[in-house]
């Protein structure tokens, strides 16, 4: 799906409860199984989520003006991540944006390391440990316990086939990255994931 009308081509890579006005919202769940996994959500009346492959958009090279991926690219294998960087490549213009936030994981080790080792209860997926934030028993997604939301923070919360997080970032590991792909970092930031919790880097990258 590619916009001839004028406007900017803007990309939502990995949207699930996000999905951005004014964006091609793209997600590996369609919009009924991502509102059922987020019942607390209200979903704008006209928002559209796409099923289209992040490794082979369908967008020609350097049609793109701008992609945002939040807290996706943990989730992608050794191997993907590589395609995925390759395409984002391919498809945004010279200029175009690439806009994405990633756990620190180096900041998530620190804490795993100062972290009480105290484990409490298997992990439980069902409505009222959501409703609880059981976490392992911890009941909280404070970080001073490592068996709890620490640990989810580091493998995902393996909830459902795309939240597993297979791969990880550190803020030299990007620019060197952003460097190899010929991409120039016009902004690189922290903030706390929903305001209280792990801590993520935000990258905006332009293609040179």
């Amino acid at each position: 799906m590619q916009q001839n009308n004028g406007e900017k081509v803007r990309l939502n890579l990995g949207c699930a409860s996000r999905p951005l006005p004014g964006y091609i919202n793209i997600d590996l769940d369609t919009l009924d199984e991502i509102k059922a996994r987020y019942p607390n959500i209200d979903f704008p009346e006209d928002a559209e989520v796409f099923q289209h492959d992040i490794f082979n958009l369908p967008h020609g090279d350097g049609s793109v003006d701008e992609v945002r991926s939040d807290s996706m690219l943990e989730h992608l294998s050794f191997l993907e991540e590589k395609q995925f960087f390759y395409e984002m490549r391919r498809v945004l213009r010279p200029g175009g944006s690439l806009v994405f936030s990633v756990p620190d994981f180096e900041d998530t080790v620190k804490l795993w390391l100062k972290a009480k080792d105290d484990w409490k209860d298997f992990y439980r997926n069902d409505d009222e440990a959501i409703a609880q934030q059981h976490w392992f028993g911890q009941y909280s997604y404070t970080t001073d316990q490592r068996w709890g939301y620490l640990t989810a923070s580091i493998f995902g919360p393996q909830n459902s086939e795309g939240q597993f997080h297979k791969n990880c970032y550190t803020e030299k590991k990007i620019r060197k990255m952003m460097g190899f792909l010929e991409f120039d970092i016009a902004e690189l930031s922290f903030f706390n994931w929903k305001d209280d919790r792990n801590r993520m880097i935000k990258v905006h990258a332009v293609k040179r």
